[in-house]
């Protein structure tokens, strides 16, 4: 495994690195960490630590990418090894394309991964901090890995009790762990008990007094089999992130599923189209009047990439113009839907030369950069000169708007 940082790569010099262009640190608003492996037997109270969650290395025979969120498993005690969470009748290996960064792109497979050998800036804090600044990043938001990206894993447990206390030991964790001891290169990211919205606001609360301002959710809540975000049912949720100025983290994927085409698809397809869940989500909330009953809540989606933002706007805007009579909103919107995105929503990307051509639509005031790191999309180590290529046409402070400005707006952070 390559570890060396140093010097340009075949992808900096893809880009045309230009080091003369002012690009002031970027503040990363979609990472990822991969839990280390003591993390819940560490962090939980003693009387739940045996039903925790706990790694345990198995070989694995075959692993099969088959939709959305799961995977077909053969385990073989005589091939290779991989580190796998164990949880109630869970088990979950790691796999080598989420925790990639330092193989060479053809080797960033589907195939079994040990701690041993993933970079430990996938799991270590300090290591993350020394690759984040040798990246050309000061602040990074990470989110989670085996409790996926909004914790799924802890709402379809059956032991509501451990998964409660589990949720409140990855929080514990990721505030004073985590981010607690990096000089604030790490911000926190928290997961909420998404069963009870009453429960996940008290948690946004406690968490908020120690200072975290971000939260993640789903982006289509009701595909979880979770009540809709037009509902009412997540109104407690919602009060307490506009209350504590918690953003609202949505990644792409927290809704438990990718959008396809025909299950015989192979994953490149799900990976083309994974915008279109941002999309989805995008539209249910701007005819939701959740924005119109909380002005002050912001939304943030993650990996979604923005160049889709134009169209989607526009269209939102026509349909609200000339089919608000028939189509259930005309008293709930009082304004064009495109309105509240320019108010109170973010965007994310890493690669979107389109969506940067469509500035003027997608909105200055509302894009954010992010790396990625450790996944197979991650612009680790090439960060800076990806984003010199594609915003070197812009001024320095549109510059330092998209790369570090809005997201410190978004997180609430005391940074320059």
């Amino acid at each position: 495994m390559s570890t060396d940082v140093t010097g340009p790569t075949a992808d900096e010099t893809a880009v045309g690195t230009t080091d003369e262009i002012d690009l002031p640190m970027i503040v990363s608003v979609d990472d990822h960490i991969v839990e280390p492996p003591d993390l819940w037997q560490r962090w939980l109270p003693g009387r739940f630590r045996d039903r925790g969650p706990r790694v345990e290395r198995h070989g694995i025979g075959e692993l099969e990418f088959t939709g959305g969120t799961s995977y077909r498993i053969v385990f073989d005690e005589e091939a290779p090894a991989a580190d796998c969470w164990i949880y109630e009748d869970l088990v979950v290996p790691h796999k080598r394309h989420v925790a990639a960064v330092g193989f060479d792109r053809d080797d960033m497979t589907l195939s079994p991964i040990t701690y041993d050998e993933m970079r430990p800036g996938c799991y270590d804090p300090a290591a993350r901090v020394s690759d984040m600044l040798a990246n050309h990043v000061e602040v990074s938001l990470s989110f989670p890995t085996f409790p996926r990206f909004c914790g799924q894993t802890f709402l379809e447990a059956s032991d509501r009790e451990l998964a409660e206390a589990c949720v409140y030991a990855y929080n514990d964790y990721m505030v004073e762990e985590w981010c607690g001891d990096s000089n604030g290169h790490l911000v926190p990211l928290i997961i909420v008990p998404l069963w009870d919205p009453v429960l996940a606001a008290a948690e946004v609360r406690r968490n908020s007094a120690r200072g975290c301002h971000a939260v993640c959710f789903s982006e289509v809540v009701a595909h979880l089999g979770l009540p809709s975000i037009h509902s009412g049912h997540w109104d407690p949720f919602f009060a307490a992130c506009a209350e504590t100025h918690t953003v609202v983290c949505m990644h792409i994927g927290s809704s438990s599923r990718m959008p396809s085409t025909s299950p015989d698809a192979p994953p490149a397809v799900q990976a083309t189209l994974s915008f279109n869940n941002a999309m989805a989500s995008l539209s249910d909330f701007l005819f939701s009047g959740v924005l119109i009953r909380f002005p002050e809540l912001r939304l943030a989606y993650s990996e979604g990439q923005i160049g889709w933002l134009p169209y989607i706007l526009e269209r939102a805007d026509d349909v609200w113009s000339e089919h608000r009579a028939w189509g259930g909103v005309a008293e709930a919107i009082p304004e064009p839907p495109s309105t509240y995105y320019y108010r109170q929503i973010y965007g994310c990307f890493f690669r979107d030369r389109h969506g940067i051509e469509s500035l003027d639509r997608v909105g200055l005031d509302n894009i954010t950069f992010e790396t990625d790191y450790p996944h197979t999309d991650s612009t680790w180590p090439n960060s800076a000169a990806v984003a010199r290529d594609l915003l070197g046409h812009l001024n320095p402070d549109q510059r330092y708007q998209i790369i570090r400005g809005n997201a410190i707006r978004m997180l609430s952070l005391d940074l320059d």
